[in-house]
């Protein structure tokens, strides 16, 4: 783990609860598999009319729903980025990871992977260059892709809207201490899993994006955030957390004292073996 301290210029992030205690992790390995919400035509008509794109999908979740809802074969989509001509700012590399915003896209005549992609970034575009995220970005030292950058990690790691304010500011307050992030988002997608749970040898992976070995934010978001957690990563709540912990759905808590993190991590798993536990007991006859 780096311990030098990047400027706030360079700085990058971390995940849901286990921030300081991976091991403690559950263990939840999956894929990035996008299943397509779609609105269909009514009666006899089975055509989709419009994609819609949740919030906090990734950038390869989102290829392979324009895939499908097109009707191309895997990969189609993907392949097409590099004619799409997408209006991205020049942090992005080409990479529209962040900014295929989460909306409803209608399905227009002769829809093509190229314009649906390009309605997702201009759509952000519109979205983050407004006058309120730059200058709430400016307010806490960043530009616009690292505030859309933090407001993906809060997008993947609060578990309520109520929370995405507190998650911002635990970022903020790791970042200015010079702590690494330890965010289990950013390792499931350095390992291109979308179910949470990080082990002791999932955070030692070799990626730019594995935030308990680097050193501030990941260099790109890690998933495609809505209106909410944007708004949280230019406004966080005010307070002092560094560590924070889901001990139970509806139940999140944050602190600035480790030994009392330590406790609410030991709460949560105690709490996940006994409903695991119950859930495997055979029922009664």
């Amino acid at each position: 783990m780096q311990t030098n301290t990047p400027s706030r210029s360079t700085i990058r992030l971390t995940r849901r609860g286990r921030l300081a205690l991976a091991t403690l992790g559950a263990v939840v390995a999956g894929t990035a598999v996008a299943v397509p919400l779609l609105i269909l035509n009514g009666g006899d008509d089975p055509r989709p009319t419009a994609l819609v794109v949740p919030e906090g999908w990734r950038a390869g979740q989102v290829y392979a729903a324009v895939d499908e809802v097109l009707d191309l074969p895997a990969g189609t989509t993907r392949k097409s980025l590099a004619k799409a001509d997408l209006k991205l700012p020049d942090e992005a590399g080409g990479n529209p990871e962040g900014y295929l915003f989460p909306a409803t896209y209608p399905l227009k005549e002769k829809a093509t992977p190229q314009k649906l992609l390009s309605r997702m970034v201009d759509t952000a575009d519109k979205k983050f260059n407004g006058v309120p995220v730059a200058a709430g970005a400016q307010r806490n030292a960043m530009n616009v892709y690292q505030a859309v950058t933090v407001a993906s990690i809060v997008q993947a790691e609060a578990a309520t809207r109520a929370d995405m304010g507190k998650v911002a500011r635990v970022i903020f307050n790791r970042l200015e201490r010079g702590m690494p992030l330890q965010m289990d988002s950013t390792v499931s997608y350095a390992l291109n899993r979308t179910m949470p749970g990080t082990t002791a040898a999932d955070t030692e992976v070799d990626s730019p994006y594995n935030s308990y070995q680097r050193m501030g934010l990941p260099p790109t978001p890690i998933g495609n955030p809505g209106e909410d957690a944007v708004r949280a990563a230019i406004n966080p709540a005010p307070g002092d957390w560094l560590y924070f912990v889901t001990v139970e759905p509806g139940d999140t808590r944050f602190t600035a004292d480790y030994a009392e993190h330590r406790r609410n991590v030991a709460e949560a798993e105690t709490r996940r073996k006994r409903a695991s536990g119950k859930a495997s007991e055979p029922s009664a006859k």
